[in-house]
């Protein structure tokens, strides 16, 4: 009878196996990502399929951590690796060491990726870019002091606006470090404000030569800087997230230096043509003003100036008659309404009434006797006449007679 196998150790078998075949020890497949995860610990988990089979994989965080782009499932990427056994599950699977995306190359993957994201966030916003100074006084310029792209720029830049100070602060601009110097350079320009306008950028290259540019934490160090920043990078055909980030593009960095400055010549230029303009227009004001004097020299008012004023006399006097003729009408109207309102007083008043033999008797008081019913015999009252008073004393009333 056959001594019986422990799980474990058929196991182990087949990875021996597996392990000591030379093809299986390097393979190169190519699938559709499905199931892709991250664990904390940094290592990936993920299935590489195709329409008829699946392949489960892992790659361990030292081979993740060189991935350039971030997987996702769905991507038809190539994977190279070793195939060997997982002991614990008895299942073999992928080793991977590197993916690659199929069709295009890892690097424009991450960069559709980062592109994306930070378009997402808003990073490209038209809204968030900054105004370049027409005339700046400090340019800090951040690029490599070796490369050519730094030396262009400070000749172009000395030519056409010699006023302005130059600040080089010198980093990489290629290689893992280049990215972090990049970004602390920006912060550092800021928070010391060395300057008004920044340049960054470095000349032409491959994908892989300007990839500093393409790195998130320069892209955020340019978003957040409040001096404005010009990107330069490369040539006209490349474009980096600096470029979509940055509150200028410029095709190269010689671009760049005649974006950031005027043209000295061509300001002289300008003010040369604003002084003919300004004296030219001074001419023609002085002709039309002095055209304006002759015209009012010739005028009476100015060879003979008291004829104005005894005209102006004359006219004063003519006024002054009218205003008293005016007057004086007003005044007789006044003394006729006057005179005939004072007529029609008199006739109504009561004291007319006396002159015809009419008396008015009041009491005490002043008040008006209307009545035999307001005396009593005994009573004194006064009884006005037309040319004067009398006090009279009641010796006896008669009450209902009716006159006739």
């Amino acid at each position: 009878m056959e001594q019986a196998m422990s799980v474990t150790a058929l196991n182990l078998y087949i990875r021996d196996l597996l392990d000591s075949q030379p093809f299986l020890s390097h393979v190169c497949v190519k699938g559709e990502l499905s199931n892709y995860k991250i664990y904390p610990s940094g290592h990936h988990y993920f299935t590489l399929k195709d329409s008829e089979s699946s392949l489960k994989c892992v790659m361990f965080k030292s081979s993740a951590m060189k991935l350039r782009f971030r997987p996702e499932s769905g991507m038809s990427v190539t994977a190279w690796g070793r195939v060997s056994v997982y002991p614990r599950d008895g299942a073999y699977q992928l080793y991977c060491t590197q993916i690659v995306p199929e069709g295009t190359g890892d690097l424009q993957v991450a960069f559709e990726q980062l592109k994306a994201k930070l378009d997402a966030e808003g990073l490209f916003d038209p809204a968030h870019k900054k105004p370049l100074p027409r005339f700046p006084e400090r340019i800090a310029i951040i690029t490599s002091s070796a490369g050519a792209a730094v030396h262009d720029m400070i000749r172009i830049l000395g030519k056409r606006w010699p006023m302005t100070k130059l600040i080089l602060l010198p980093v990489r601009v290629q290689g893992q470090e280049a990215p972090a110097e990049i970004a602390g350079a920006i912060r550092y320009a800021n928070e010391f404000e060395v300057a008004d306008l920044i340049i960054t950028g470095r000349g032409g290259g491959s994908i892989e030569d300007l990839w500093a540019f393409n790195d998130e934490r320069v892209a955020r160090a340019i978003y957040a800087s409040r001096l404005p920043v010009i990107s330069a990078v490369g040539h006209e055909p490349d474009v980096t997230i600096s470029d979509y980030v940055a509150d200028r593009r410029a095709s190269t960095p010689s671009n760049a230096a005649e974006i950031a400055v005027p043209d000295c010549r061509e300001i002289m230029d300008l003010l040369a043509g604003y002084r003919l303009r300004a004296s030219g227009g001074m001419r023609k004001k002085m002709d039309a003003l002095r055209q304006q004097l002759e015209a009012y020299a010739g005028r009476r008012v100015m060879t003979a100036p008291a004829a104005a004023i005894d005209l102006r006399r004359m006219e004063l006097d003519r006024l002054r008659e009218r205003l008293v003729s005016a007057q004086e009408q007003k005044n007789s109207r006044c003394r006729q309404r006057f005179v005939s309102l004072t007529a029609s007083l008199e006739a109504m008043s009561p004291l007319r009434v006396l002159t015809r033999g009419y008396t008015i008797a009041s009491d005490g008081e002043g008040r008006c006797i209307r009545s035999a019913e307001q005396l009593q015999k005994g009573d004194r009252f006064r009884l006005r006449l037309c040319d004067g008073d009398a006090d009279c004393l009641v010796e006896e009333v008669e009450r209902n007679k009716k006159w006739l």
